[in-house]
């Protein structure tokens, strides 16, 4: 399972960070599908490996532009890059709408099957590899988070016990797969006899903005990996003249610390916090340290992040590959 981050900023474009947009993809498949949708998000793909002509769905969390105006520009450049596949939108109630609205005053044609879905909030939806549950959260507007549960991979042949009775590598091996009974130098193998235990799939949340990360209760527990934004700080936010439904660092590190997440990835960054000056990032990372020693990684545009059985892999812009053993 890849990650990778097109864009982590909130509300505006900085010079560093661009607006939200996370890819994901999964092993051995020939898809990817896009988590919001910022301005310029096409812009952030020509920097990536991604190819727009394998994006199969696009999920949008909630309708702040910040992360979804980057929708126009992405549709009409598939069909100009003549990625003709068919594309499908999920999105809230008011979705639909903004799309129709978008392509009547501009009098264009698609080029291509859209498909447009209005999810309602604890709706579930089945793909080839994972399965997509719609969590609702706490915001301004209505605003979700996506719970996607990778599928459990149980084909997986005990190989070494193979060998051992002289079976190399062959089409029977294709055979035992499938779950069928083979005959080999006269033996009948049984393929259950054959088989390693289902490798559980992983779980992972892609979350909108929340002032409450821990309104997602149990879907936290023990959870692979959490995606979520952090906007402030506590004193930034404790400060600010209107209030403003955001996570704070400190909320997010007490969260993820009490339902045991693995792994945490912030993003949704504050425009006022840099690398340096008055609001470092490295007060963001401090603040969530204090209550959470699980994995922490603050996404920067274009990271890319790796989530298999083992480890999570963490490729920096800056190129800085970083490995680090999941927390049991």
């Amino acid at each position: 399972m890849k990650l990778t981050f097109l864009g982590t900023s909130a509300g505006k474009p900085t010079r560093e960070r661009n607006l939200s947009a996370i890819a994901l993809e999964f092993d051995q498949d020939n898809k990817w599908y896009l988590f919001d949708c910022g301005e310029a998000t096409q812009f952030q793909l020509m920097k990536s490996k991604l190819s727009i002509g394998k994006l199969d769905s696009i999920f949008i969390t909630h309708l702040h532009g910040d992360h979804f105006y980057g929708l126009p520009g992405l549709l009409a450049s598939k069909k100009m890059d003549e990625a003709l596949k068919p594309l499908t939108l999920y999105g809230p109630k008011g979705i639909r709408k903004f799309i129709d609205c978008m392509l009547d005053v501009s009098q264009r044609e698609i080029g291509y099957p859209l498909t447009i879905i209005e999810y309602e909030d604890n709706q579930e939806f089945v793909f080839d590899k994972f399965t997509v549950k719609v969590l609702p959260l706490v915001h301004s507007i209505e605003s979700v988070a996506f719970y996607i549960q990778e599928n459990d991979i149980s084909n997986k042949l005990d190989e070494a016990k193979l060998r051992e009775i002289g079976l190399e590598p062959s089409p029977l091996y294709g055979e035992l797969k499938k779950g069928k009974t083979v005959t080999f130098e006269g033996k009948t193998l049984n393929p259950k006899e054959f088989m390693l235990e289902p490798i559980k799939g992983k779980r992972i949340i892609i979350s909108g903005d929340n002032a409450k990360p821990d309104i997602m209760g149990e879907y936290l527990r023990d959870l692979d990996l959490l995606v979520h934004e952090c906007t402030y700080t506590q004193e930034v936010y404790d400060n600010l003249k209107v209030e403003i439904l955001h996570t704070t660092s400190k909320d997010l590190g007490v969260a993820a610390a009490k339902f045991g997440v693995k792994n945490l990835i912030t993003t949704h960054i504050s425009p006022r916090y840099h690398k340096d000056g008055k609001f470092t990032i490295r007060m963001i990372e401090d603040e969530i340290k204090e209550s959470y020693d699980g994995n922490l990684f603050i996404a920067n545009d274009l990271d890319v992040f790796t989530l298999n059985a083992n480890k999570i892999s963490y490729f920096h812009t800056q190129p800085k590959t970083v490995q680090l053993h999941q927390k049991t």
